[in-house]
């Protein structure tokens, strides 16, 4: 199957919203359909044909080359197919995303998976801060899918989660994992300070620990748990390395005491 492909002319000057452009939202559409779309900006108006070179294929891959990070909002919104992206990408990449797969091969700004209800994100560079997280006035972040980034993750990778699977292969910043109310985030290489942050309930698994630990978590002891093994066979099918610490006995702390208690941190 041929993809459609949006190939950049050359580094937009504003910021580019580009929403519209999903499967089920360009399925059945002429190239002129395509081409006539208006994306948002920040000052004038801009269409589809202005700033991409479009060759028609099958809209249920879609296939942006020559991205750049002034590109927000791919995958906003989208319930199935597959948008591959060769270059990094703006804010909010695959916000709300109840559905299809999100290749992206490069790095993704702030907020990637906001929202997100279903569906696999990937990205094969570094994620920006508050990967996953909430926008200002919403109290719930990720709520379902897998996100795995290869490399590392900013502040906040986490932030009020509440259902899902994160999964970085590299570091992550402060705060990883706070406020969360539940959902599997797992760190590979060492995170910042406070991870777990008045997090209510949860599984948040270090394999490097973290430059600080909250005080509020309570030392259980090292465990070698049948469920950690068996989420080791899940995480396999995307990332062999995350899966290796999850056959190792584990410490395991039993936090955030500061609010409600039933989250729990795992390290090696």
């Amino acid at each position: 199957m041929k993809p459609l492909v949006l190939n950049l002319r050359e580094r937009p000057e504003q910021r580019l919203d580009l929403s519209p452009l999903l499967p089920h939202l360009l399925a059945g559409k002429t190239a002129a359909d395509i081409a006539g779309i208006e994306l948002q900006t920040t000052r004038s108006r801009v269409t589809v044909g202005d700033v991409f070179r479009l060759r028609m294929g099958d809209a249920r891959q879609i296939r942006i080359e020559q991205a750049c990070d002034r590109l927000d909002h791919i995958g906003h919104g989208m319930t199935g197919g597959e948008i591959v992206v060769d270059g990094d990408v703006g804010i909010k990449a695959g916000r709300l995303m109840a559905g299809g797969r999100l290749m992206i091969h490069g790095h993704a700004g702030p907020w990637a998976a906001s929202g997100m209800r279903d569906g696999v994100i990937e990205i094969s560079g570094n994620a920006g801060d508050r990967l996953g997280g909430p926008l200002a006035g919403e109290t719930v972040g990720m709520r379902g899918g897998v996100v795995v980034v290869r490399g590392s993750a900013g502040e906040r990778a986490g932030d009020r989660m509440r259902r899902g699977t994160v999964l970085v292969e590299g570091a992550a910043g402060r705060w990883t994992g706070c406020r969360m109310i539940a959902g599997t985030l797992i760190v590979r290489r060492k995170v910042g300070a406070l991870p777990g942050y008045l997090m209510r309930r949860g599984t948040l698994i270090l394999g490097d620990g973290a430059d600080e630990l909250p005080p509020t978590f309570i030392d259980c002891g090292a465990h070698d748990l049948v469920l950690i093994r068996l989420m080791a066979a899940f995480v396999n099918g995307y990332s062999t390395q995350l899966a290796s610490i999850l056959r190792h006995s584990l410490r395991r702390l039993s936090g955030d005491t500061a609010v409600l208690g039933k989250g729990e941190i795992f390290m090696r």
